[in-house]
């Protein structure tokens, strides 16, 4: 339940967003008649930069959520040489919504000698 997130790398595309009201049931352990609401407000906030010169993977994130309101982006860099950079926005009443834009000229491998 909640919001998925997926991007680069084999994690599929980015998630939708699904609420999840909580849980209110049985009796709480407190006998009958007792009732105990066991909603909580969603709400966090996250954010990750990966900078490997090593292996030359760079890959950033920042997400928010307020309610049913989910707000955020990624960037990641492409084998190509290019980088994909993903705002997107979830709620109840729009969906989930993501603009797309890739930055900077594909590199492609040099090929040298004949092919037979």
């Amino acid at each position: 339940h909640g919001h998925g997130y997926g991007g680069y790398g084999g994690l599929g595309g980015l998630g939708g967003y699904g609420g999840h009201g909580g849980y209110s049931g049985g009796d709480g352990g407190y006998g009958h008649g007792h009732h105990v609401d066991y909603y909580a407000y969603p709400k966090y906030g996250f954010e990750y930069d990966v900078h490997d010169p090593h292996t030359g993977d760079y890959k950033s994130q920042h997400e928010t959520r307020d309610g049913d309101v989910v707000k955020g982006f990624y960037k990641v860099a492409e084998p190509d040489g290019t980088l994909r950079e993903v705002h997107y926005t979830s709620d109840k009443h729009n969906g989930f919504n993501a603009v797309v834009k890739r930055t900077g000229h594909a590199q492609h491998p040099s090929h040298y000698g004949h092919h037979y």
